[in-house]
């Protein structure tokens, strides 16, 4: 079973002096902490200020935060494969399922995206409200699933800042029903990090799905001309929904990095 996961904001753990010092949580984490009914002697999984990551064991939790010591320092893979979803806006609450589904399957970015034929408008006002609600949700799939940090949840982005962030990648995947069926995933995949002289466990991968009403050919095109190694692929015969398709485009490409 794998252990309640906190990570911290101002705290480096390697910097405490004593054997056993409080664990300075977020007011929401502590919130979290104390629905846990967490007993002394229970252990749980922290990822420091300075992303170190350490199972610390529970000394006792009676006063505001909870007092720990180090039971020992988790080595985490140096090398992690990073995948960015770029994600065409979404109507109702399918932004935060999507959000929520892919951090649960190893997703490490998010990128909403202003797309011409999304039904979603939002202004600046609601688009921070918006992305602070997917940045809490990130954090909550985060810790529910063990993650080793939090996504970023980027701001709504339109075509032409969407264009200018996934210039470097290794490889950019665009999920498009229109995509020919030989336009397969797992090849368009390789072939990018081939061309880019990438290893899988070091990755940068975006892949790109579209809104409700998809994505048009001039954003396709734009796309496409944005990055060397972009490729158009399909999820299969089935045309799924963007909330779909959000989770199952990047699992794909998590699966296909890690085999």
């Amino acid at each position: 079973m794998s252990l309640p996961h906190f990570y911290l904001e101002r705290q480096v753990l390697a910097a405490e002096a004593e054997p056993e010092f409080v664990l300075r949580l977020s007011d929401d984490d502590v919130k979290h902490a104390r629905v846990l009914r967490f007993s002394d002697g229970e252990h749980i999984a922290v990822v420091d200020a300075a992303h170190d990551y350490f199972e610390c064991e529970i000394v006792s939790f009676e006063g505001t935060y909870p007092v720990v010591r180090i039971a020992q320092h988790l080595e985490e893979e140096q090398d992690r494969p990073l995948v960015v979803l770029v994600q065409g806006l979404a109507k109702g609450d399918k932004m935060e399922s999507i959000i929520r589904h892919a951090t649960e399957v190893g997703v490490g970015a998010f990128v909403p995206f202003a797309c011409e034929r999304a039904i979603v408008k939002l202004d600046a006002k609601k688009a921070q409200a918006k992305c602070t609600r997917w940045e809490a949700i990130a954090k909550s799939a985060a810790m529910q699933s063990g993650q080793p940090s939090i996504p970023e949840v980027m701001m709504p982005q339109k075509l032409g800042e969407v264009c200018e962030l996934i210039k470097n990648a290794h490889a950019v995947l665009i999920c498009w029903e229109e995509a020919p069926g030989t336009a397969k995933l797992a090849n368009a995949l390789h072939e990018g990090l081939v061309a880019a002289g990438a290893e899988p466990r070091d990755a940068r991968i975006v892949v790109v799905v579209g809104p409700e009403g998809g994505l048009t050919q001039a954003e396709v095109d734009a796309l496409l001309a944005s990055n060397p190694h972009a490729a158009l692929v399909t999820l299969g015969p089935s045309i799924l929904r963007t909330e779909t398709a959000g989770v199952v485009a990047p699992a794909l490409v998590l699966y296909e990095l890690r085999r």
